[in-house]
């Protein structure tokens, strides 16, 4: 595989619901740190990747994923459970989870529709997938509530969904695309420069709670002028994205980004015949919808890999990853004269 898809592949394997991203986090400043790449955390747990003092540009991806916790154990001693962000349950129906208890004690499970035997339950393609209606079923010999609460599970421990990474013709399968395939791009153009980034006044933001609205809200440097959020192109229905391609993002739901830095990575992408579309995005926000919103005064422009099937079993390729990264370090060579 790839360096790219090596990558990625490995911060997949590593859970990382919103709210629970510190091994993730973990993982990728050692990472980094091995290969001589500064790294700090922000108060909020954003992760901080660089090494010139006063970064100017900012690029910008999320580790956090959709996922669950625990609402509550049910009599039967299996769980009830609330989404973590925009978790779409038919596309996660029968799908393992591993249950992280706050003690670090882990269980597996699997997300079913109640009483989801045909054999018993005619009713059970109709029924509506969600929360009420569905459960996760305990891999543990549970008959009553007592006996789950002995494991030390409790309401409040999140639920991680398997990711199912598989790469095939240059494909890359997998749920958290959304947006792990972005960090591992930026991972990836780290590694490349970093004999360059002392005197690059880049710095690289790793967000943790994008999925729920306000990952990108805090904890930029303060010298920072410029915020490229590298999030999935959308592919689908009545948009332009393709999995092969690098989105650049004029619009979405929170407002158009800002005109010059996108009208210049159009350009960039035409000058160096970088795979590219442009497009509008009609139920989308990003880190940088919530860096605007919280009053930062930058200009904000949005990237990323196309990626199909979004919140569901995601797919996306090895030529929309890579385009994105030539976009990005085009934009840096072009902006800082590399």
């Amino acid at each position: 595989m790839e360096r790219v898809v090596e990558i990625l592949k490995e911060i997949l394997e590593i859970p990382s619901p919103t709210g629970y991203t510190r091994e993730v986090m973990a993982y990728i400043s050692q990472l980094l740190n091995e290969s001589g790449i500064k790294t700090f955390y922000t108060n909020k747990g954003a992760l901080i990747a660089g090494n010139h003092p006063e970064p100017e540009l900012v690029i910008a991806a999320h580790v956090d994923t959709l996922g669950a916790m625990v609402r509550g154990i049910l009599p039967d001693g299996h769980l009830s459970f609330t989404r973590i962000g925009g978790l779409h349950l038919p596309a996660f129906e029968g799908e393992y989870c591993t249950i992280i208890t706050r003690s670090g004690k882990r269980y597996r499970g699997t997300l079913l529709l109640k009483n989801p035997s045909v054999h018993v339950n005619k009713e059970a393609g109709k029924k509506e997938r969600k929360e009420e209606n569905m459960y996760i079923r305990l891999d543990e010999l549970v008959e009553k509530k007592e006996d789950t609460e002995k494991l030390g599970i409790r309401p409040g421990d999140f639920i991680a969904f398997d990711p199912k990474f598989e790469y095939v013709n240059g494909f890359v399968k997998a749920h958290f695309l959304d947006d792990k395939a972005s960090a591992a791009v930026m991972i990836d153009l780290m590694l490349d420069l970093t004999g360059e980034l002392e005197k690059l006044p880049v710095a690289f933001f790793f967000s943790p709670y994008e999925e729920v609205g306000h990952g990108g809200s805090a904890g930029y440097p303060r010298s920072m002028k410029e915020l490229l959020v590298v999030d999935m192109g959308v592919v689908g229905e009545g948009v332009a994205g393709k999995e092969t391609a690098v989105s650049i993002a004029a619009k979405d739901s929170s407002g158009p980004y800002d005109y010059e830095i996108t009208t210049r990575l159009i350009e960039l992408a035409e000058k160096h015949d970088i795979p590219h579309v442009v497009d509008v995005f009609p139920y989308y926000g990003s880190d940088g919808s919530a860096a605007l919103r919280a009053g930062w005064d930058v200009r904000v422009a949005l990237i990323g890999p196309g990626v199909h099937a979004s919140h569901g079993m995601e797919r996306t390729h090895i030529r929309g990853l890579l385009a994105t990264k030539e976009l990005i370090r085009a934009y840096i060579e072009e902006r800082f004269g590399t």
